[in-house]
């Protein structure tokens, strides 16, 4: 998919998302002409993620043989995986709200100067029986194609941005990634993981069917930690087999926030300060999360509205990963999805 803006040439499109084969190689596009290829070295690159929680456009100037460096952001609170009718489908509200911010996304996307841009969809859309409508719905009023990610691509894209962003010295990695609608783990020692899963456990699902109080129960609380034990320690040994990992990575807003929470440096110190979440810190925190009301965790550092209600969910995941497989100290990565996507879009572009 590419949007061609008034006034800019046709970009040309190499392709979405690479087939990343279980040796890790990725295609190259071979038949592109030095000229487009010097065009295609240095460009501004628009992504619009379309997640459970938010739908996000992300604007970077992207050159070959260098990181993308973000130029723009613009997000909205969308919540689509609530927008849902009976049946579990998007409502009209949710399709015709979505519609409209993708297509002010084209509109900022314009503005910035995007030359290409790319949309792509998650779990909500993903889950959801008329996905496909909500699909076509964007499609004919936008003119933008998103392409729904399964979730394991899911999981193996946000373990490219973290093992580029971590680099080959941290040697093995573990992936930690909590979404709105799904958890994704992956480990490998190379840029494509040796192992990537897609769990049902996202913290705005959670607390949407199993956390409905404000606050919850503790009964309810059990519950729901009993089951997200039980799901996650049927992976383990699939995580565990292929090596013991080096550095335990966590990405998302979901672990930005725990880490915050804990004493973690807060964003406007910048990407590149060293921030982490200890296991013993996020044991402590669990039960004064779950004492309090939405509200009351807005008070807490690293806690937006938005997400106030899902944290405590979210948290939840993250102790049972952490517990079962036995990470000590979480590394948090400011690169995650969006960045994946970027990124292995930029890798089928050869070099000048």
């Amino acid at each position: 998919m590419a949007i061609c803006m008034p006034g800019v040439p046709e970009p040309l499109v190499v392709g979405f998302f690479p087939d990343l084969s279980e040796n890790g190689q990725r295609e190259r596009n071979s038949g592109i002409s030095a000229a487009v290829t010097a065009t295609l070295a240095a460009m501004r690159m628009g992504v619009i993620d379309v997640g459970s929680n938010t739908v996000h456009l992300l604007a970077v100037d992207a050159h070959w043989g260098a990181h993308p460096l973000p130029a723009s952001s613009y997000k909205m609170a969308l919540r689509l995986s609530e927008h849902t009718t009976d049946d579990g489908g998007i409502s009209d509200e949710g399709c015709q709200t979505l519609v409209s911010f993708v297509q002010e996304c084209t509109v900022k996307a314009e503005d910035w100067g995007v030359e290409t841009l790319r949309g792509f969809a998650t779990s909500a859309i993903r889950e959801a029986p008329n996905g496909d409508h909500v699909l076509a719905e964007v499609a004919a009023r936008t003119g933008v194609t998103l392409q729904v990610l399964p979730g394991e691509d899911e999981s193996r894209l946000t373990f490219l941005a973290a093992r580029r962003w971590c680099g080959w010295s941290s040697g093995r990695l573990m992936l930690v990634d909590v979404g709105g609608g799904s958890l994704e783990l992956a480990a490998g020692v190379d840029e494509d993981p040796d192992v990537a899963l897609s769990l049902p456990l996202g913290a705005g699902r959670l607390t949407r069917e199993r956390l409905p109080g404000d606050p919850p129960s503790s009964e309810q609380i059990r519950s729901v930690r009993k089951d997200i034990r039980a799901e996650i320690a049927r992976v383990v040994r699939d995580l565990t087999k292929v090596g013991v990992p080096d550095r335990y990575v966590g990405t998302s807003k979901t672990i930005r926030s725990l880490a915050r929470m804990c004493g973690a440096a807060p964003s406007q110190e910048g990407p590149y300060v060293a921030r982490s979440l200890r296991r013993d810190d996020l044991h402590a925190l669990v039960p004064e999360l779950a004492g309090r009301t939405a509200a009351q965790r807005c008070a807490l550092p690293g806690v937006s509205a938005d997400r106030s209600r899902q944290v405590l969910a979210g948290a939840l995941v993250v102790e049972a990963v952490m517990d079962l497989v036995g990470i000590e100290d979480l590394v948090v990565c400011p690169w995650a999805l969006r960045e994946g996507v970027i990124l292995a879009e930029l890798d089928l572009i050869p070099a000048p």
